[in-house]
């Protein structure tokens, strides 16, 4: 339904937030952590197992979908959430860092982005209003403008060039929205009525260009917006300190989402900033290579010292994982080349990272998080241990 989109700010402790984001698939509590089902799954992960981790957003991505098995074929199937099976709210990337992955492949021009497919050096063009087409057909809750994404470093001069074509764009992509909100479009089905779309904070690490895209974007209007850019190869105090500076000059009424970042500890300092939304693919992409995080850091079932370990990967944790299965056993799993064992480590992975945010809203709500903050950085360490 129309204006289904809300964000109701519950609680605060120093710059950390809580709030509720309502959409026409249901509530977020935030702070929130997105898995990410790049192609409408996670990853070795079922729709039923994923939700028994507690997960209430998945992040799926434009990119992909549209090139396989496309936007129409998903909207004629009556949208993304009837066609994966997933009944809560979604989000959609605009697929803007995918394509510029591409590298020689992708052509950048006032006109939007001209791309070769991965798949089969098909030749695309994804313009800002295409990209809303898309996603309306594609049918998230929340939809994500395209903009231009920089790897670190980029030069000052480089970026303002940048910033100032994502800003025109995301007037194209906000002008093109509005038409499709305000009735029927030939040639595009709105799989989800109520849809909002968020921009997208960009500027590198120049604070007066993060200062100028925060503000030229609430001039334009969005039901939200997104801090871009980052985790791009910059060092993570850098991150940090640009999270620091921006994220206070959005509105306080409105979620904040910090695209692509990262791990447990980056959650915990990024909410201290004033963050409400995360996605990153660490937990289901390092689970499937063998790493589990616990509160001490992540641990490597691939190790020999674990094939005799009957201990689950963390005692205590509630994830269907480490309530049925030991250390020994999917060490044993993964030297056998099962799937099983990616599937198994990234449930307890997505359990862990959802369990922290939750624990993060109750330290919130009880006036507690600098002490959880403290204590958290005790325990965890980014470098894998040996216990």
């Amino acid at each position: 339904m129309p204006g289904a989109f809300a964000f109701t700010l519950t609680g605060r402790d120093g710059q950390a937030r809580t709030g509720r984001i309502t959409t026409p698939h249901g509530a977020i509590e935030t702070p929130a952590f997105m898995p990410v089902g790049t192609r409408g799954a996670v990853r070795g992960v079922t729709q039923r197992a994923l939700r028994a981790t507690g997960a209430e957003i998945l992040l799926a991505n434009t990119y992909h979908l549209y090139l396989r098995p496309g936007d129409a074929l998903i909207a004629e199937r009556g949208g993304l959430h009837r066609f994966i099976g997933w009944s809560g709210p979604m989000l959609t990337d605009s697929g803007g860092y995918q394509i510029f992955s591409l590298g020689p492949m992708v052509r950048i021009s006032e006109e939007g982005a001209r791309f070769r497919s991965h798949l089969d050096g098909s030749l695309h063009t994804f313009t800002p209003e295409r990209v809303v087409d898309i996603q309306a057909q594609l049918g998230p809750d929340i939809a994500m403008v395209l903009d231009e994404c920089l790897a670190a470093p980029a030069t000052e001069e480089a970026t303002a060039r940048s910033l100032d074509l994502t800003l025109r764009w995301a007037q194209r992509a906000r002008n093109r929205f509005l038409e499709l909100q305000a009735g029927p479009v030939a040639g595009v089905i709105v799989s989800t009525p109520g849809q909002a779309q968020f921009g997208i904070v960009q500027g590198g690490v120049h604070r007066h260009l993060r200062a100028h895209s925060a503000e030229a974007l609430q001039a334009i209007g969005f039901e939200s917006y997104a801090i871009g850019g980052l985790s791009v190869g910059e060092p993570v105090a850098v991150m940090y300190d640009v999270v620091g500076f921006t994220a206070p000059l959005l509105p306080e009424d409105r979620p904040r989402y910090l695209m692509g970042t990262g791990m447990p500890d980056d959650l915990v300092e990024c909410v201290a900033r004033g963050i409400d939304l995360f996605d990153c693919v660490l937990p289901t992409r390092n689970g499937r290579n063998g790493q589990a995080f616990t509160p001490d850091g992540p641990i490597n079932l691939r190790n020999a010292r674990f094939a005799r370990d009957d201990r689950p990967i963390e005692e205590g944790c509630p994830c269907e994982t480490c309530q049925g299965h030991s250390r020994a056993y999917l060490r044993h799993l993964f030297q056998a080349q099962e799937m099983t064992a990616g599937t198994l480590t990234s449930v307890h992975n997505l359990v862990f990272y959802l369990d922290t945010l939750k624990r993060i809203r109750q330290a919130i709500g009880f006036g507690m998080f600098e002490q959880f903050r403290l204590k958290f950085h005790r325990h965890f360490s980014r470098t894998p241990h040996a216990s």
